[in-house]
């Protein structure tokens, strides 16, 4: 061959190898991460992961090991929680179930008193009863094994550190305690919460003292040791099996069989349109996903981008549209592996328009009434009547490869059954269960039943663009309320175009479909007196969400962290 062809093929090939080396050795473009938790401590902890190279889901666990030790009012690994993922470069989107189940000796009527009446909320709450079998770990371990990269075992080490070295006691962990009597009376809670004054009477640890639990640490490192068979089997849970059975009060049946048998579970997420965009939420057993997306489609029949922010009109169209979903939710909603939930007819378009003609611009309808779905099963089911506690924890992680989490974790009521085990609050998620298993002699859909999942409002969110792109992730505790909470921030970002922050920094109001309750000493007060004339039963109130989220601008990632709490964002690129 002669040279003049030759020298080109050659120059060619160097230039290939050249670029391949430029692209596996020369120096990388920093690619951003942000975290938005609830706790400086716990965005910290999944910060430092992003920062080592970890995964959104690595961020996670680190994230919610911390909230477990810092946080123990409103989430914990003896818990549950719901996650959504997304993975840009597999176009995947995850959504994981690890609400609890109801333990193999739970029966129908295990909320009712002798006479057959429901249980009052303390003693349903402050029992062994109320105990369901925790998904978090199960839940954690599952998404690790499908979205990992760094060692399962590494990701609880700041949260181990913390445990044994102690962490300052925050003002609003400081104030939950203090407002909560029953805490100074329960075994272990009482000696890990309180200290003794001078007199020898307990008092609350203080705000900005040193906390440790070396009890949590000693689960954490188990955990960590041996992944989830280190909580659902051995000592660990035969300490969460010894507290329920010896609770002061209506001991439990949770066993070392409905640990072992746990599993989390991989459900189809929810996505609807919504304008432009896409909305995704998780399916039941949660009653967030579709309340939401019921609101949302219920409110594409008005244009809301051209209404003024929270002014009486767009409060008025938001609190009806929320009264007719909170009503399909008490009525149609529970377990899918045990009732028949229908989705679709729910989520129809058809359906919904229907419902947004039923509001009336100038009155309010005070009381909205179940849809009819034609579907005699569904019709025939008795409205749900349960608790739902305003304590919860919300995070939202973005890594450097793109790859999404957002996640709503709860042991329920502040400080869930109030009784510990292993260093951990456990859980009272099972009065989110209805208390009566039939409602005028129609089955409930929520009734309770052996390793059946209690309906929640727990409501993670991501939402793309119309080209598929990721766009915002958030969602907040706040029991039932979460989904007006959730829904009032979508429409200030999604219609009125606000940064997250701004969206979370807007005064709180939602209709449950009875009074229009809203924040106290906002600006909403105001206007309560139009709000009135329309026909509301305006109710002023405080209101403790805790919203976080994540959303991509033209200047890069923005994320919001709610002024209600402690809550903290945190940047960074690797």
């Amino acid at each position: 061959m002669p040279m003049k062809r030759i020298l080109p093929l050659v120059a060619a090939t160097l230039l290939v190898v050249v670029a391949t080396l430029w692209l596996a050795f020369g120096p990388k473009t920093p690619k951003p991460y942000m975290v938005a938790a609830a706790n400086p401590y716990a965005a910290q902890a999944g910060a430092e992961i992003l920062a080592e190279g970890g995964s959104a889901v690595d961020a996670a666990i680190a994230v919610q090991a911390v909230l477990t030790l810092v946080e123990p009012e409103s989430s914990g690994l003896a818990g549950g929680a719901f996650m959504l993922h997304w993975s840009p470069k597999d176009k995947k989107l995850d959504a994981y179930d690890g609400r609890e189940t109801a333990p193999a000796g739970a029966t129908p009527d295990m909320f009712l008193d002798d006479g057959g009446k429901p249980l009052g909320i303390i003693p349903a709450v402050l029992s062994g009863r109320s105990i369901g079998a925790p998904g978090v770990v199960a839940l954690l371990a599952l998404a690790h094994k499908e979205h990992g990269k760094l060692p399962w075992a590494e990701l609880f080490q700041p949260a181990i550190k913390l445990s044994e070295e102690g962490f300052k006691v925050s003002q609003k962990l400081h104030d939950s305690i203090a407002r909560d009597p029953a805490l100074a009376k329960m075994p272990v809670s009482q000696d890990y919460f309180f200290t003794r004054d001078a007199d020898g009477k307990r008092v609350p640890v203080a705000a900005g003292a040193l906390l440790k639990n070396p009890k949590l640490a000693e689960t954490l490192k188990i955990v960590a040791a041996e992944g989830p068979d280190g909580f659902y089997k051995g000592p660990v849970a035969q300490s969460i099996v010894d507290a329920v059975h010896a609770a002061p009060m209506r001991p439990g049946t949770l066993s070392m069989a409905d640990l072992a048998g746990y599993q989390a579970k991989h459900r189809t997420a929810l996505c609807r349109p919504y304008r432009e965009y896409k909305v995704c939420a998780m399916p039941p057993p949660t009653s967030g996903g579709i309340a939401t997306l019921q609101i949302l489609g219920i409110l594409e029949s008005f244009d809301m981008g051209q209404i003024e922010p929270m002014s009486v009109t767009a409060v008025h169209f938001i609190a009806e549209a929320e009264k007719l979903a909170y009503a399909d939710r008490g009525k149609f909603l529970g377990d899918p592996d045990f009732v028949k939930v229908p989705v679709d007819a729910l989520l129809d378009a058809t359906y919904l328009r229907k419902r947004a003609s039923l509001i009336d611009p100038s009155l309010s309808m005070k009381h909205a009434s179940p849809g009819k779905l034609d579907n005699e099963e569904a019709d025939a089911r008795g409205i749900n009547i349960s608790i739902a506690y305003p304590s919860t924890s919300h995070f939202a992680i973005v890594d450097t490869s793109g790859d999404v989490v957002s996640m709503t974790t709860s042991v329920e009521a502040p400080f869930g059954s109030h009784l510990m085990a292993g260093g951990m609050i456990l859980n009272n998620q099972l009065t989110d269960f209805s208390f009566l298993p039939e409602e005028d002699g129609k089955p409930v859909a929520n009734a309770v039943a052996p390793g059946k999942r209690p309906m929640s409002a727990m409501d993670p969110v991501i939402v793309f663009t119309k080209a598929g792109d990721f766009y915002a992730a958030l969602g907040s505790p706040g029991g039932s309320r979460i989904i007006g909470y959730v829904a009032e921030s979508l429409i200030a970002v999604l219609d009125w175009k606000m940064t997250m922050q701004q969206a979370f920094d807007l005064p709180r109001f939602l209709d449950r479909n009875g009074p229009l309750e809203i924040e106290e000493g906002t600006s909403l007060e105001k206007i309560a007196p139009e709000l009135k004339q329309l026909g509301h039963d305006v109710l002023p109130e405080k209101m403790h969400s805790g919203l976080h989220g994540i959303m991509v601008t033209p200047d890069g990632l923005d994320g919001g962290a709610d002024p209600r709490r402690e809550g903290k964002v945190i940047a960074g690129v690797r």
